[in-house]
């Protein structure tokens, strides 16, 4: 199977890409004109439209993954134009030549994250959760039906995302140094829900989806949601790191702005992967302190 992957360089992207490999799948990265790549890359200007018409030939899936990160900088108009076009227009371009394709791919898995929920405090929530409020929920709306031209020609699916845990990037790259040196705590009074998943189980259930007959939406996290607090407490047990020090409300705000603050680090999204539990994946990492403690090599203590 040879799959045709955006955003191959950035945290999920180039686990994907080597996880395929391993499985005997052919990666075909799709990369931006003007870079320097393999014989077998493909390019586009998604900035421009354009996109080669071999792009899709002799390819079998395409999983779309680019877009601009969310936390990066803080929210300002220009920016959150940024992001959400960046999602929008990659995501058109793509679903349109799918659509046009002779030969298109038999599954299109599209980017897509949890923030589709809003801030929904203990509400347990599934792919059949209705959508929520702000500006996040709006960008995951817009960028699912960005999609939708490919659903007439091919299987689509979008990878609603959870808190991908990694060491190398992601949420966790930016917290271990504090909870190393012992200064890590909760976010305000951590009673906010956390939705995530190992990067091992991401790549392994993006994988999976390509053989398995699912399409619309499918939570990509966990099965055991923790809270914020659980989530500090869990990781300064792994790293045997005191995690007493709260980061205030204002602390957050003062560096990020208020409305990322709010929407990113405060919402509580309590998700479920009701679609891969009833499909029938099997996690590895279902438990968030055998995840960290396989994530950061640390073994078990007994």
């Amino acid at each position: 199977m040879r799959v045709l992957i955006s955003g191959s360089s950035g945290l999920i992207g180039t686990a994907l890409v080597e996880a395929l490999r391993a499985a005997g799948r052919t990666p075909v990265r799709l990369l931006r004109s003007g870079g320097r790549g393999h014989a077998d890359d493909r390019f586009w200007d998604p900035g421009s439209g354009e996109l080669a018409e071999d792009t899709l030939v002799d390819i079998d899936a395409v999983v779309h993954l680019a877009g601009e990160p969310i936390a990066d900088r803080r929210w300002s108009e220009t920016q959150k134009t940024r992001i959400l076009e960046s999602r929008t227009k990659t995501t058109t371009l793509l679903a349109n030549a799918i659509a046009g394709a002779q030969n298109p791919p038999s599954v299109f898995l599209s980017g897509s994250a949890i923030g589709f929920y809003g801030d929904r405090g203990d509400e347990t929530l599934n792919e059949t959760s209705a959508a929520g409020e702000g500006f996040l929920a709006d960008v995951v709306r817009a960028w699912e039906q960005a999609a939708a031209p490919a659903r007439e020609s091919t299987r689509l699916a979008f990878l609603r995302t959870g808190v991908v845990l990694a060491p190398d990037g992601g949420a966790l790259k930016a917290q271990l140094p504090f909870f190393k040196l012992g200064i890590g705590g909760r976010i305000g009074d951590g009673r906010q829900w956390l939705s995530w998943i190992s990067i091992q189980d991401m790549v392994q259930a993006i994988i999976w989806l390509l053989d398995n007959d699912l399409s619309g939406p499918v939570n990509m996290t966990a099965p055991n949601p923790v809270t914020n607090a659980e989530f500090t407490k869990t990781l300064g047990a792994v790293l045997g790191r005191p995690t007493i020090l709260p980061t205030p409300k204002a602390v957050m705000c003062a560096k990020f702005g208020r409305e990322l603050t709010e929407q990113l680090l405060y919402a509580s999204q309590r998700v479920e992967p009701a679609a891969l539990l009833a499909g029938g994946f099997e996690f590895r990492w279902p438990d968030l302190a055998a995840a960290l403690r396989s994530i950061l090599n640390k073994p078990q203590r007994v």
